[in-house]
């Protein structure tokens, strides 16, 4: 495979995207399947996955990231109707704020899990289940397939009340290069990207004082917060530019963020 564009490296290709029916997720789907790849939706939504796909001509599947069956059973569908799975964008996720301790009360151990589970476990969930069908659908030594996933730059400079957050994201983050290194083999290139403040639902959706906090950082240039056009528009780039691997690609215009507003 060598340089080619934008286009045409998603020509004819599966393409998965989870959290497709909204936000950074439904933004990729949308650029992919113009982009002129076969594009299917997971979500945990049924009513809003349905919709989504609907209006974009595309499939939807309604699943759980953190459901190791109903994910199974998602992309087996998906090979079926679709073809095997040749592209892969993880970017379902939720952002639940939580102080270890509130007021001297330990937070329940269980609303650390749920963070985790979603964005990461559901993260490996997905790829686990992908990664065959790249293997089983490759042509010669060319590429069999190319793995994004949506960390976060909570991964590097969270903020206080993003512990569970910031874990589940650096957990993202830090598994692009080691499978790059064992999926290099099979043709397979994994990357990420760390999107700093989007204006997506799950950003606009949190509770106000939250979502005040999250938007008083604003980046150096372009003074704003991110669309959810310009996060599809590094995904199809990384997926045409073979040599973009095992890397995460901070998004944010030059944001740091502070400890606390």
């Amino acid at each position: 495979m060598g340089m080619h564009d934008i286009g045409s490296a998603a020509q004819g290709r599966v393409a998965v995207v989870t959290g497709g029916a909204s936000g950074l997720g439904a933004a990729t789907a949308q650029a992919l399947h113009a982009a002129g790849a076969r594009v299917a939706l997971i979500d945990r939504d049924a009513a809003a996955v349905a919709a989504t796909a609907a209006a974009m001509g595309v499939s939807g599947f309604a699943a759980d990231v953190a459901d190791a069956d109903g994910i199974e059973a998602a992309f087996t569908e998906i090979a079926a109707q679709l073809g095997r799975t040749a592209i892969l964008v993880n970017c379902a996720g939720i952002a639940d704020p939580g102080s270890v301790v509130r007021r001297g009360v330990a937070m329940p151990l269980a609303e650390f899990r749920r963070v985790i589970e979603i964005n990461l476990l559901g993260a490996i969930n997905c790829i686990r289940c992908a990664v065959p069908q790249m293997i089983e659908g490759r042509a010669g030594d060319q590429e069999a397939g190319v793995i994004v996933n949506t960390a976060s730059i909570a991964a590097f400079d969270g903020q206080m009340g993003q512990a569970a957050y910031a874990a589940s994201k650096g957990g993202v983050a830090g598994m692009v290069l080691p499978l790059a290194r064992e999926l290099g083999e099979h043709g397979i290139r994994v990357m990420g990207i760390a999107p700093g403040v989007f204006e997506t639902p799950m950003t606009m959706n949190l509770a106000p004082r939250s979502r005040d906090v999250v938007f008083a950082a604003v980046p150096p240039f372009p003074r704003r917060p991110g669309q959810a056009s310009e996060f599809a528009a590094l995904v199809l780039a990384i997926v045409a530019n073979p040599m973009l691997n095992g890397e995460v690609i901070r998004l944010d215009g030059g944001l740091r963020m502070p400890a606390r507003v």
